[in-house]
Protein backbone atom coordinates (compact mmCIF):
# COMPACT_ATOMS: atom_id res chain seq x y z
CA UNK A 1 0.00 0.00 0.00
CA UNK A 2 1.52 3.29 -1.34
CA UNK A 3 0.57 6.31 1.49
CA UNK A 4 -0.25 9.78 0.22
CA UNK A 5 1.46 12.95 1.71
CA UNK A 6 0.62 14.77 4.38
CA UNK A 7 1.89 17.27 6.43
CA UNK A 8 1.19 18.20 10.03
CA UNK A 9 2.37 22.52 10.60
CA UNK A 10 2.86 21.92 14.31
CA UNK A 11 2.70 25.34 17.16
CA UNK A 12 4.32 24.14 20.10
CA UNK A 13 6.25 25.53 23.26
CA UNK A 14 3.73 28.81 23.70
CA UNK A 15 4.17 31.21 26.56
CA UNK A 16 3.78 34.66 26.90
CA UNK A 17 6.30 37.11 28.65
CA UNK A 18 3.83 40.45 29.75
CA UNK A 19 5.98 44.11 30.48
CA UNK A 20 6.50 44.25 34.38
CA UNK A 21 4.28 47.47 36.14
CA UNK A 22 7.86 49.30 37.67
CA UNK A 23 4.42 50.94 39.76
CA UNK A 24 3.33 47.88 41.69
CA UNK A 25 4.99 46.18 44.76
CA UNK A 26 8.02 44.46 43.60
CA UNK A 27 8.45 40.64 44.00
CA UNK A 28 11.38 38.53 43.73
CA UNK A 29 13.30 41.97 43.10
CA UNK A 30 11.15 42.56 40.17
CA UNK A 31 7.83 44.22 39.20
CA UNK A 32 4.72 42.14 38.29
CA UNK A 33 2.80 41.10 35.58
CA UNK A 34 0.01 43.59 35.01
CA UNK A 35 -2.34 40.98 34.61
CA UNK A 36 -3.87 38.27 36.33
CA UNK A 37 -6.44 37.31 34.07
CA UNK A 38 -5.78 34.10 31.34
CA UNK A 39 -4.32 34.87 28.00
CA UNK A 40 -4.70 32.71 24.62
CA UNK A 41 -4.02 33.22 21.29
CA UNK A 42 -5.61 32.82 18.19
CA UNK A 43 -3.75 30.89 14.79
CA UNK A 44 -4.65 31.47 11.38
CA UNK A 45 -3.02 29.78 8.93
CA UNK A 46 -4.32 30.21 4.94
CA UNK A 47 -7.99 28.61 4.45
CA UNK A 48 -7.42 26.32 7.31
CA UNK A 49 -10.10 26.58 10.52
CA UNK A 50 -8.55 28.81 12.94
CA UNK A 51 -6.93 27.29 16.00
CA UNK A 52 -6.79 28.34 19.65
CA UNK A 53 -4.75 27.73 22.66
CA UNK A 54 -4.06 28.99 26.11
CA UNK A 55 -0.88 31.39 26.72
CA UNK A 56 0.90 30.37 30.32
CA UNK A 57 2.44 33.46 31.35
CA UNK A 58 6.19 33.12 31.85
CA UNK A 59 8.39 34.72 34.42
CA UNK A 60 11.36 36.97 34.13
CA UNK A 61 14.24 34.41 34.85
CA UNK A 62 12.45 31.88 32.33
CA UNK A 63 12.65 34.53 29.15
CA UNK A 64 15.54 36.28 29.83
CA UNK A 65 18.59 35.86 27.61
CA UNK A 66 16.33 34.24 25.34
CA UNK A 67 16.13 31.11 27.15
CA UNK A 68 13.22 28.98 26.19
CA UNK A 69 10.24 28.90 28.73
CA UNK A 70 10.02 25.68 31.03
CA UNK A 71 8.35 22.62 29.41
CA UNK A 72 5.65 22.44 32.08
CA UNK A 73 4.77 26.00 31.50
CA UNK A 74 4.37 26.02 27.62
CA UNK A 75 1.56 24.95 25.61
CA UNK A 76 1.15 23.11 22.81
CA UNK A 77 -2.06 24.26 19.63
CA UNK A 78 -3.72 21.89 18.22
CA UNK A 79 -1.72 22.63 14.73
CA UNK A 80 -2.64 22.50 10.94
CA UNK A 81 -3.34 19.17 9.29
CA UNK A 82 -2.21 19.56 5.15
CA UNK A 83 -3.50 17.51 2.97
CA UNK A 84 -1.84 16.75 -1.07
CA UNK A 85 -4.40 19.40 -2.48
CA UNK A 86 -3.65 21.92 -0.28
CA UNK A 87 0.70 21.08 -0.61
CA UNK A 88 -0.17 21.61 -4.09
CA UNK A 89 -1.83 24.84 -3.63
CA UNK A 90 0.68 26.34 -1.08
CA UNK A 91 4.19 24.88 -2.93
CA UNK A 92 6.16 27.87 -4.69
CA UNK A 93 5.14 30.11 -1.96
CA UNK A 94 5.87 31.24 1.69
CA UNK A 95 2.56 31.47 3.59
CA UNK A 96 2.13 33.45 6.74
CA UNK A 97 1.00 32.44 10.17
CA UNK A 98 -0.21 34.71 11.72
CA UNK A 99 -1.03 34.51 15.34
CA UNK A 100 -3.37 37.10 17.97
CA UNK A 101 -2.74 37.13 21.54
CA UNK A 102 -5.70 38.09 24.07
CA UNK A 103 -6.26 38.45 27.24
CA UNK A 104 -9.43 37.37 28.77
CA UNK A 105 -11.37 33.64 28.54
CA UNK A 106 -10.67 31.83 25.05
CA UNK A 107 -14.80 31.86 24.59
CA UNK A 108 -14.83 35.80 24.90
CA UNK A 109 -18.18 35.30 26.91
CA UNK A 110 -17.69 35.85 31.43
CA UNK A 111 -21.19 34.64 32.63
CA UNK A 112 -22.84 34.63 29.54
CA UNK A 113 -22.09 38.29 28.62
CA UNK A 114 -20.11 38.43 25.95
CA UNK A 115 -17.01 40.40 25.48
CA UNK A 116 -14.24 40.56 28.21
CA UNK A 117 -11.39 39.81 25.64
CA UNK A 118 -8.59 42.12 24.47
CA UNK A 119 -5.99 42.26 21.89
CA UNK A 120 -1.90 42.34 22.88
CA UNK A 121 -0.90 42.23 20.11
CA UNK A 122 0.32 40.07 16.85
CA UNK A 123 2.75 38.22 14.98
CA UNK A 124 3.40 36.34 11.76
CA UNK A 125 5.63 33.83 10.66
CA UNK A 126 6.37 32.67 7.28
CA UNK A 127 5.96 28.84 6.25
CA UNK A 128 7.06 27.92 3.17
CA UNK A 129 6.27 23.89 2.79
CA UNK A 130 8.15 23.49 -0.30
CA UNK A 131 9.87 19.59 -0.03
CA UNK A 132 8.02 19.55 4.06
CA UNK A 133 6.77 16.71 2.73
CA UNK A 134 9.74 15.25 2.39
CA UNK A 135 11.76 16.50 5.74
CA UNK A 136 11.10 18.11 9.05
CA UNK A 137 11.49 21.94 8.79
CA UNK A 138 11.61 24.44 11.41
CA UNK A 139 10.28 27.68 10.91
CA UNK A 140 10.46 29.75 14.37
CA UNK A 141 12.33 29.03 17.61
CA UNK A 142 12.20 31.12 20.32
CA UNK A 143 10.89 34.47 21.43
CA UNK A 144 9.34 37.50 19.44
CA UNK A 145 7.93 40.96 20.30
CA UNK A 146 4.28 41.22 19.57
CA UNK A 147 3.30 43.72 17.33
CA UNK A 148 2.01 47.20 19.20
CA UNK A 149 -1.66 47.34 20.28
CA UNK A 150 -3.31 50.35 21.21
CA UNK A 151 -2.54 51.43 24.93
CA UNK A 152 0.78 49.38 24.84
CA UNK A 153 3.77 51.23 24.55
CA UNK A 154 6.04 48.13 26.37
CA UNK A 155 5.53 45.49 23.90
CA UNK A 156 4.61 41.67 25.48
CA UNK A 157 6.89 38.77 24.13
CA UNK A 158 5.88 35.47 22.56
CA UNK A 159 7.79 32.38 22.08
CA UNK A 160 6.66 29.93 20.11
CA UNK A 161 8.12 27.08 18.04
CA UNK A 162 7.16 26.68 14.72
CA UNK A 163 7.47 23.69 12.58
CA UNK A 164 6.89 20.92 10.11
CA UNK A 165 6.97 17.38 9.67
CA UNK A 166 6.02 14.88 6.98
CA UNK A 167 3.04 13.10 8.39
CA UNK A 168 2.48 10.23 5.72
CA UNK A 169 -1.20 8.56 5.92
CA UNK A 170 -3.33 5.91 3.91
CA UNK A 171 -6.53 7.01 2.89
CA UNK A 172 -9.44 5.23 2.44
CA UNK A 173 -13.13 5.66 1.30
CA UNK A 174 -16.08 3.01 1.79
CA UNK A 175 -18.16 2.41 -1.09
CA UNK A 176 -21.71 3.05 0.49
CA UNK A 177 -22.76 3.29 3.77
CA UNK A 178 -21.22 0.60 6.55
CA UNK A 179 -24.53 -1.33 7.22
CA UNK A 180 -24.80 -2.00 3.46
CA UNK A 181 -21.75 -4.18 3.28
CA UNK A 182 -19.68 -2.05 0.98
CA UNK A 183 -16.68 -2.80 -1.04
CA UNK A 184 -13.62 -0.18 0.97
CA UNK A 185 -11.45 1.78 -1.36
CA UNK A 186 -7.68 2.48 -0.69
CA UNK A 187 -7.47 6.13 -2.42
CA UNK A 188 -3.87 6.77 -4.01
CA UNK A 189 -3.82 10.42 -5.94
CA UNK A 190 -6.69 12.25 -7.13
CA UNK A 191 -8.00 9.27 -9.39
CA UNK A 192 -6.69 6.16 -8.48
CA UNK A 193 -9.23 3.35 -6.06
CA UNK A 194 -8.67 0.52 -5.61
CA UNK A 195 -10.19 -2.22 -3.66
CA UNK A 196 -8.86 -3.81 -0.63
CA UNK A 197 -11.29 -4.45 2.38
CA UNK A 198 -14.94 -5.42 2.24
CA UNK A 199 -17.70 -5.19 4.72
CA UNK A 200 -20.44 -7.67 6.22
CA UNK A 201 -22.64 -5.98 8.19
CA UNK A 202 -25.45 -8.63 10.39
CA UNK A 203 -28.09 -7.15 12.91
CA UNK A 204 -28.17 -10.71 15.06
CA UNK A 205 -30.67 -10.14 18.13
CA UNK A 206 -29.87 -13.51 19.80
CA UNK A 207 -25.95 -12.58 18.95
CA UNK A 208 -24.40 -11.17 22.15
CA UNK A 209 -21.26 -12.80 23.23
CA UNK A 210 -19.79 -15.28 20.23
CA UNK A 211 -16.62 -13.27 19.65
CA UNK A 212 -15.67 -12.56 23.66
CA UNK A 213 -13.45 -14.53 25.65
CA UNK A 214 -15.48 -14.67 29.13
CA UNK A 215 -13.20 -12.19 30.66
CA UNK A 216 -14.89 -9.99 28.69
CA UNK A 217 -18.60 -11.19 28.95
CA UNK A 218 -18.85 -11.34 32.81
CA UNK A 219 -17.41 -7.78 33.50
CA UNK A 220 -20.08 -5.60 34.88
CA UNK A 221 -20.71 -2.76 32.64
CA UNK A 222 -20.05 -3.97 29.27
CA UNK A 223 -22.59 -7.08 29.63
CA UNK A 224 -26.24 -6.16 30.47
CA UNK A 225 -28.29 -8.67 32.28
CA UNK A 226 -31.06 -10.12 30.99
CA UNK A 227 -33.75 -9.41 33.58
CA UNK A 228 -35.90 -7.65 32.12
CA UNK A 229 -35.25 -8.61 28.72
CA UNK A 230 -38.65 -9.29 27.23
CA UNK A 231 -39.79 -6.03 28.26
CA UNK A 232 -36.72 -4.47 26.38
CA UNK A 233 -37.01 -6.31 23.40
CA UNK A 234 -38.38 -3.69 21.30
CA UNK A 235 -36.42 -0.65 23.14
CA UNK A 236 -33.20 -1.86 22.35
CA UNK A 237 -30.73 -1.71 19.70
CA UNK A 238 -28.12 -4.60 20.01
CA UNK A 239 -26.30 -7.83 18.26
CA UNK A 240 -24.97 -5.26 15.38
CA UNK A 241 -21.51 -6.41 13.88
CA UNK A 242 -19.26 -5.60 10.61
CA UNK A 243 -16.54 -7.72 9.80
CA UNK A 244 -13.81 -6.94 7.49
CA UNK A 245 -12.47 -9.21 4.45
CA UNK A 246 -9.55 -9.05 2.63
CA UNK A 247 -9.41 -9.55 -0.86
CA UNK A 248 -9.01 -13.15 -0.52
CA UNK A 249 -12.10 -13.40 1.73
CA UNK A 250 -10.64 -13.91 5.15
CA UNK A 251 -11.78 -12.05 7.79
CA UNK A 252 -9.09 -9.86 9.41
CA UNK A 253 -11.15 -7.45 12.05
CA UNK A 254 -14.53 -6.87 13.29
CA UNK A 255 -16.44 -4.37 15.11
CA UNK A 256 -18.86 -6.09 17.97
CA UNK A 257 -21.86 -4.50 18.87
CA UNK A 258 -21.18 -5.99 23.31
CA UNK A 259 -23.32 -3.58 25.02
CA UNK A 260 -26.72 -2.73 23.96
CA UNK A 261 -27.59 0.66 23.02
CA UNK A 262 -31.27 1.96 25.30
CA UNK A 263 -32.67 4.69 26.24
CA UNK A 264 -32.26 5.92 30.18
CA UNK A 265 -35.51 5.77 31.88
CA UNK A 266 -38.50 8.02 30.88
CA UNK A 267 -36.21 9.04 27.71
CA UNK A 268 -35.51 8.47 24.16
CA UNK A 269 -31.68 8.81 24.15
CA UNK A 270 -28.73 6.81 25.07
CA UNK A 271 -27.42 8.68 27.93
CA UNK A 272 -23.61 9.39 29.09
CA UNK A 273 -24.62 7.34 32.24
CA UNK A 274 -25.80 4.42 30.33
CA UNK A 275 -23.68 4.36 26.88
CA UNK A 276 -23.76 1.41 24.29
CA UNK A 277 -20.27 -0.08 23.37
CA UNK A 278 -18.28 -1.79 20.47
CA UNK A 279 -15.54 -4.04 20.91
CA UNK A 280 -12.96 -3.82 17.88
CA UNK A 281 -11.96 -7.08 17.47
CA UNK A 282 -8.11 -8.09 16.05
CA UNK A 283 -7.73 -12.20 14.35
CA UNK A 284 -5.81 -14.49 17.41
CA UNK A 285 -6.03 -17.92 15.55
CA UNK A 286 -8.15 -19.91 13.07
CA UNK A 287 -11.30 -19.86 14.92
CA UNK A 288 -13.13 -16.29 15.03
CA UNK A 289 -14.55 -17.17 18.03
CA UNK A 290 -10.78 -16.61 19.54
CA UNK A 291 -10.52 -13.29 18.44
CA UNK A 292 -8.85 -10.55 20.99
CA UNK A 293 -10.39 -7.02 21.87
CA UNK A 294 -8.20 -4.42 20.66
CA UNK A 295 -10.27 -1.42 21.45
CA UNK A 296 -13.32 -0.43 22.80
CA UNK A 297 -15.85 2.31 21.35
CA UNK A 298 -18.80 3.99 23.95
CA UNK A 299 -20.73 6.33 22.46
CA UNK A 300 -23.93 8.12 23.58
CA UNK A 301 -26.28 10.82 23.08
CA UNK A 302 -25.59 14.98 24.66
CA UNK A 303 -28.62 17.24 25.40
CA UNK A 304 -28.05 20.32 24.37
CA UNK A 305 -29.20 23.17 21.90
CA UNK A 306 -28.18 20.94 19.26
CA UNK A 307 -27.53 17.18 20.55
CA UNK A 308 -23.97 15.83 20.55
CA UNK A 309 -22.86 12.41 19.37
CA UNK A 310 -20.40 11.74 22.26
CA UNK A 311 -17.87 9.02 21.93
CA UNK A 312 -14.45 7.85 23.94
CA UNK A 313 -12.50 5.00 22.65
CA UNK A 314 -10.04 3.33 24.09
CA UNK A 315 -7.07 0.83 23.94
CA UNK A 316 -8.03 -2.64 25.29
CA UNK A 317 -4.85 -4.23 27.64
CA UNK A 318 -3.59 -7.47 28.46
CA UNK A 319 -5.49 -6.29 31.97
CA UNK A 320 -8.85 -6.34 30.65
CA UNK A 321 -11.67 -3.61 30.04
CA UNK A 322 -10.71 -2.06 33.13
CA UNK A 323 -7.77 -1.02 32.42
CA UNK A 324 -8.04 0.30 29.10
CA UNK A 325 -6.29 3.57 28.14
CA UNK A 326 -8.61 6.04 26.73
CA UNK A 327 -6.86 8.09 23.66
CA UNK A 328 -10.28 9.75 22.45
CA UNK A 329 -13.29 11.30 23.29
CA UNK A 330 -15.72 13.89 21.89
CA UNK A 331 -18.42 14.99 21.03
CA UNK A 332 -19.88 15.92 17.01
CA UNK A 333 -23.23 17.12 16.40
CA UNK A 334 -26.21 15.23 15.26
CA UNK A 335 -27.34 17.42 12.36
CA UNK A 336 -23.97 18.01 10.72
CA UNK A 337 -22.00 15.16 11.56
CA UNK A 338 -17.97 16.29 11.63
CA UNK A 339 -15.00 14.03 12.25
CA UNK A 340 -14.01 10.99 14.32
CA UNK A 341 -10.26 11.84 15.18
CA UNK A 342 -7.66 10.38 17.22
CA UNK A 343 -4.52 12.21 17.61
CA UNK A 344 -2.20 11.96 21.01
CA UNK A 345 -0.23 14.67 22.13
CA UNK A 346 2.81 13.76 24.12
CA UNK A 347 1.25 12.32 26.59
CA UNK A 348 3.36 9.86 28.46
CA UNK A 349 0.61 7.52 29.78
CA UNK A 350 -0.22 6.66 25.94
CA UNK A 351 1.68 3.36 24.21
CA UNK A 352 0.48 5.93 20.72
CA UNK A 353 1.52 8.96 20.02
CA UNK A 354 1.07 11.41 16.86
CA UNK A 355 -1.57 11.16 14.36
CA UNK A 356 -3.53 7.93 14.33
CA UNK A 357 -6.73 8.20 12.60
CA UNK A 358 -9.68 10.17 11.49
CA UNK A 359 -12.79 9.16 9.87
CA UNK A 360 -15.62 11.18 8.47
CA UNK A 361 -19.21 10.97 9.83
CA UNK A 362 -22.00 12.35 8.00
CA UNK A 363 -25.23 13.49 10.16
CA UNK A 364 -28.60 11.78 10.44
CA UNK A 365 -30.76 11.51 7.70
CA UNK A 366 -27.89 12.04 5.55
CA UNK A 367 -25.82 9.12 3.07
CA UNK A 368 -22.39 8.20 4.75
CA UNK A 369 -19.95 6.59 3.04
CA UNK A 370 -16.99 7.14 5.65
CA UNK A 371 -13.42 9.06 4.28
CA UNK A 372 -10.79 7.10 6.64
CA UNK A 373 -6.96 8.70 7.29
CA UNK A 374 -4.75 5.92 8.85
CA UNK A 375 -1.19 7.32 9.81
CA UNK A 376 2.06 5.19 8.27
CA UNK A 377 3.60 4.52 11.42
CA UNK A 378 0.56 2.82 13.04
CA UNK A 379 0.06 0.52 9.79
CA UNK A 380 2.53 -2.45 9.88
CA UNK A 381 0.28 -5.23 7.60
CA UNK A 382 -3.28 -4.86 5.97
CA UNK A 383 -5.03 -6.14 9.21
CA UNK A 384 -3.49 -2.97 11.40
CA UNK A 385 -5.45 -1.08 8.84
CA UNK A 386 -8.51 -3.28 8.83
CA UNK A 387 -8.92 -2.46 12.60
CA UNK A 388 -9.28 1.10 11.74
CA UNK A 389 -11.73 0.46 9.06
CA UNK A 390 -13.58 -1.29 11.90
CA UNK A 391 -13.50 1.13 14.05
CA UNK A 392 -14.59 4.10 11.29
CA UNK A 393 -17.67 1.58 11.02
CA UNK A 394 -18.54 1.09 14.36
CA UNK A 395 -18.33 5.08 14.82
CA UNK A 396 -20.25 5.89 11.50
CA UNK A 397 -23.42 2.90 12.96
CA UNK A 398 -23.01 4.78 16.30
CA UNK A 399 -24.69 7.60 15.04
CA UNK A 400 -27.55 5.60 14.05
CA UNK A 401 -27.56 3.28 17.34
CA UNK A 402 -27.80 6.63 19.03
CA UNK A 403 -30.80 8.14 16.98
CA UNK A 404 -33.87 9.06 19.12
CA UNK A 405 -35.92 6.06 19.85
CA UNK A 406 -39.28 7.71 19.07
CA UNK A 407 -38.00 7.62 15.29
CA UNK A 408 -37.52 4.49 13.51
CA UNK A 409 -34.56 2.96 11.55
CA UNK A 410 -34.23 2.22 8.21
CA UNK A 411 -34.35 -1.39 7.34
CA UNK A 412 -30.93 -2.75 7.48
CA UNK A 413 -30.40 -1.90 10.95
CA UNK A 414 -33.96 -3.24 12.35
CA UNK A 415 -34.95 -7.03 13.65
CA UNK A 416 -37.70 -8.79 12.15
CA UNK A 417 -39.78 -7.54 15.20
CA UNK A 418 -38.84 -3.74 15.01
CA UNK A 419 -40.79 -0.99 13.31
CA UNK A 420 -38.41 0.51 10.80
CA UNK A 421 -38.11 2.45 7.40
CA UNK A 422 -38.87 0.28 4.38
Amino acid sequence: MDPCPFVRLIVESLSLKLPVDPSKPAVAGGGIHPSATPCFCKLRFKNFPPQTALLPLSSSSSSAAGADPPLDTATSAPGFHIDPAALRRLSGKPSALRVSVYSGRMGGRTCGVSGGKKLLGRVQVSVSLDGAQARPVVFQSGWLKLGPAPGKPAPARLHLVVRSEPDPRFLFQFGGEPELSPVVYQIQGSNIRQPVFSCKFSADRNCRSRLLPLDFTNTRGWMRTLSGERERQSRERKGWMVTIHDLSGSPVAAASMVTPFVPSPGTDRVSRSNPGAWLILRPNGYSVSSWKPWGRLEAWRERGPTDGLGYKFELVTDGGPARGIPIAEATMNVKRGGQFSIDVGSSLKSPVKGFVMASTVEGEGKTSKPAVQVGVQHVTCMPDAALFIALSAAIDLSMDACHLFSHKLRKELCHDDQDCYA
